[in-house]
């Protein structure tokens, strides 16, 4: 686990530019799905089974992307002006090393700030165009010779390690989900299936689901599961509003989502011992589930979701052991709960 999720957060992957994270997770899921492809839109396909043979086709989705920022504008003196690609966080703009994604290769810079001794107690958290990104040049001219405008830019910070299963990273939103897709299917290698397998890894979730509406109407699927991330219990929140990190995945509840699929994965949970949690929203849930939902005509669709502290900052938190119990409510699903997983 600890080995696909720093492969996955490692990979570049910012809204509409998702080609390394499509191309490290193409890689992770050629193992099940040879057929594993990036489409025109970015998003990363597969499919396990046979078209032919009468059963119903689960998609397992995810998304791929990453919130981060584009380059809009280098001023006269070779700092590079950015705006938001999808929700970043405005207070942890200030201080940060970032990397500048270009067309000839990745390079350092960091985010300015003033020092404390000259900075005002009135100055606020900055928003995305007021900040600039020092990348050591000191002109347009030299700065223009690797840096276009529209590269992506993500704050730096790679997988490490916290205590017992807890790990940190960029990305984990929703790198973790995609985690949980391939252990799914690690699972169920092998086996004899009744439903085939369609994965999805979606691009742009962060600025619209542009990827899953994409992708969702040129499924055959008949279900999909879908896995994001959802807001885990810490010390400022209302525990009632959030999962509980370790205690296992969230089951969601939701109009927009299939009440017969949403007690199927409950009953799996409780039948085979996987940890779960309910999360109950009174609308729509805010992942690529919703928009999938009435993609083609509608597909029926369940939402497990990982509990993640700090979510759209570069230090989220996950625990694996959560990241696992999705998976195997997956799997405990795709084998119609006839084995243990």
């Amino acid at each position: 686990m600890d080995e696909i999720l720093e492969i996955l957060c490692a990979a570049n992957g910012v809204s509409g530019a998702e080609d390394s994270a499509c191309e490290a997770a193409r890689e992770l899921l050629a193992k099940y799905a040879p057929d594993a492809a990036a489409d025109k839109f970015g998003c990363v396909t597969g499919f396990i089974g046979d078209r032919n043979n009468g059963k119903p086709t689960v998609m397992l989705e995810a998304h791929i992307d990453e919130i981060g920022f584009i380059v809009t504008y280098i001023d006269d003196d070779g700092f590079l002006k950015v705006g938001n690609c999808g929700g970043t966080d405005r207070r942890l703009y200030e201080a940060q090393t970032v990397t500048v994604h270009c067309e000839s290769g990745d390079i350092r810079g960091v985010i300015c700030t003033l020092p404390p001794h000259v900075k005002k107690d009135s100055d606020k958290a900055p928003k995305a165009e007021d900040i600039a990104i020092d990348i050591g040049y000191r002109s347009r001219e030299d700065a223009e010779k690797v840096v276009s405008q529209g590269d992506r830019v993500t704050i730096d910070n790679r997988l490490a390690k916290l205590c017992g299963t807890r790990r940190t990273a960029k990305a984990l939103d929703d790198r973790a989900g995609v985690a949980a897709v391939l252990h799914a299917l690690e699972l169920v290698s092998g086996r004899e299936l009744p439903y085939n397998i369609e994965v999805l890894f979606a691009s742009q979730e962060e600025v619209g689901s542009r990827g899953a509406i994409i992708a969702a109407y040129n499924s055959a699927a008949d279900i999909a599961l879908a896995t994001d991330v959802s807001f885990a219990y810490t010390s400022d929140a209302k525990k009632h509003e959030c999962g509980i990190m370790g205690k296992g995945a969230m089951i969601g509840v939701s109009p927009v989502l299939d009440r017969e699929i949403t007690a199927e994965l409950k009953k799996l949970a409780a039948d085979r011992n996987i940890p779960y949690q309910t999360e109950v929203m009174g609308r729509s849930t805010g992942t690529d589930a919703d928009d999938i939902s009435v993609s083609h005509g509608g597909i029926r669709t369940g939402l497990i979701s990982i509990p993640l502290k700090y979510m759209h900052t570069p230090v989220e938190i996950v625990d694996t052991e959560d990241i696992r119990a999705v998976g195997r409510l997956m799997a405990a699903f795709l084998t119609g709960g006839e084995c243990d997983v």
